[in-house]
């Protein structure tokens, strides 16, 4: 038997393509990315607290409130600059969120009740123990409203402290987290929307719908020019700024209406790429074809056609988020005076009971009774005490704990609530970390019952 040459690349076999390759492929890329990403965020993270508690404090304070903004004519958009990345490039990010919601329904954790159960139950109980617990010792104090904020999960840190561990964190572990996360942020996002909205401007929110109906008709009449899209995402946007909806729910929904299935299929991609081959064969014939741009059109737009909206932009945009929107927010939002005072305020003990406490208790008190119940199972090679370290990992809030503090609190409430979503991930990382370095050291690679 001939040796393979070494430059040929085994995925370009031409044998047919699997299924399964072409739906792990975006979750093993997903993990490459996030698990990155979490060390540039903890490394954002810690020039935001140096920063705010160095001597050049107000400088960077008076930086983050520079005024930017639009204007024409009589009318504008004045933002300061922290509030022009939370409520504008978080947009982004939040679109991003719903193009991973809908893969995960479509093809993913998500997609039936079968594979769904332990990971919606379990997000479930990570979402509604924090919150009571926090509601619990906030109940008719000032700090009530901040219920939200230990009810995330930040997915960019778990994948990143789960990297650290390396191949003894079974496969089905990480998809069970990634799965929790996603239905995570998809309460975040209810929460959002229904709980730290303001006044309601009815007019503002009929114009989004209408921008809704219009991409929605786009889409079913075979659009496809980006650009149009983004045009319409713009005034969604604005309509919802002006609203009273907090417009990062807008982004979720506009990654919900992003089309998952391709245009062209692989039939009728090998058709266009086969007839392109042959009449490339004939070098002199094809120079001075009078139909070459035309055909190379065809070539590109099928190419580009062969995967879905969705896949091609989520996998443009998910960089851009991991490595440059994500680590901005950080940069504007972690900043924190460390305060004794802030940092034994009633808000900043309740946030970290809600994230340290409350979401492994929540997360596997769920899980086991989908279990008992029938409902689920647990991943092969996932065990009860590894669901625990895993349930303390879940307890890092940070990006989504953060931005619903900032809707929810300002002043010193939003500090003792920053002070608290800090320290209690921190907590977390570090239980997370070693319950899950002790117990995958010594748990069977087997089915875990």
């Amino acid at each position: 038997m001939a040796k393979q040459s070494r430059d040929v690349d085994p995925a370009a076999d031409f044998l047919p393509n699997d299924p399964v390759r072409h739906w792990v492929r975006p979750f093993v890329r997903f993990l490459e990315i996030e698990a990155a990403s979490g060390v540039v965020l903890i490394a954002c993270a810690i020039v935001a607290l140096v920063l705010a508690n160095s001597p050049v404090a107000e400088q960077i304070d008076s930086f983050w409130h520079t005024h930017v903004g639009i204007y024409f004519g009589n009318w504008a958009l004045d933002l300061s600059l922290a509030h022009a990345i939370n409520d504008s490039l978080m947009v982004i990010f939040f679109f991003v969120v719903g193009l991973e919601i809908k893969r995960e329904l479509i093809a993913g954790e998500l997609r039936g009740w079968r594979k769904a159960a332990l990971p919606v139950m379990a997000a479930l109980g990570g979402m509604v123990v924090p919150a009571s617990i926090y509601f619990g010792l906030q109940y008719g104090q000032p700090g009530e409203g901040g219920w939200g904020i230990p009810m995330a999960t930040d997915i960019a840190f778990v994948v990143g402290f789960l990297a650290l561990l390396g191949k003894r964190v079974p496969l089905g572990l990480k998809i069970l987290l990634l799965a929790l996360a996603i239905v995570d942020d998809i309460g975040a996002v209810l929460v959002i929307a229904v709980f730290y909205t303001s006044d309601i401007v009815w007019p503002a929110l009929g114009f989004a719908a209408g921008g809704f109906l219009l991409t929605t008709f786009f889409n079913r009449i075979g659009v496809r020019a980006i650009g149009i899209y983004v045009v319409i995402g713009a005034g969604i946007w604005l309509a919802f700024l002006m609203s009273g909806v907090h417009p990062t729910v807008a982004g979720v929904l506009l990654g919900l209406l992003t089309p998952g299935s391709a245009w062209v299929g692989e039939a009728r991609l090998s058709d266009v790429v086969r007839y392109a081959r042959e009449r490339m064969l004939n070098p002199r014939e094809w120079t001075d074809a009078p139909d070459r741009p035309y055909i190379l059109a065809q070539l590109g737009t099928a190419a580009r056609e062969s995967a879905s909206p969705l896949e091609r932009l989520e996998t443009m945009l998910h960089p851009w988020v991991a490595f440059a929107i994500m680590p901005l927010f950080a940069l504007a939002n972690a900043g924190v005076v460390i305060d004794p005072a802030a940092a034994s305020h009633s808000v900043a003990l309740a946030v970290g009971a809600g994230l340290v406490l409350g979401k492994p208790v929540g997360i596997v008190l769920f899980s086991w009774l989908a279990v008992r119940l029938g409902i689920a199972e647990l991943p092969s090679g996932v065990t009860w005490k590894s669901m625990v370290g895993a349930g303390c990992l879940a307890g890092i809030g940070f990006t989504m704990s953060l931005f619903i503090a900032a809707l929810a609190f300002e002043g010193e409430l939003l500090a003792a609530a920053k002070i608290g979503t800090l320290a209690a991930s921190l907590v977390s990382a570090i239980v997370g970390f070693v319950l899950l370095t002790l117990t995958l050291r010594a748990a069977p690679q087997s089915e875990a019952g």
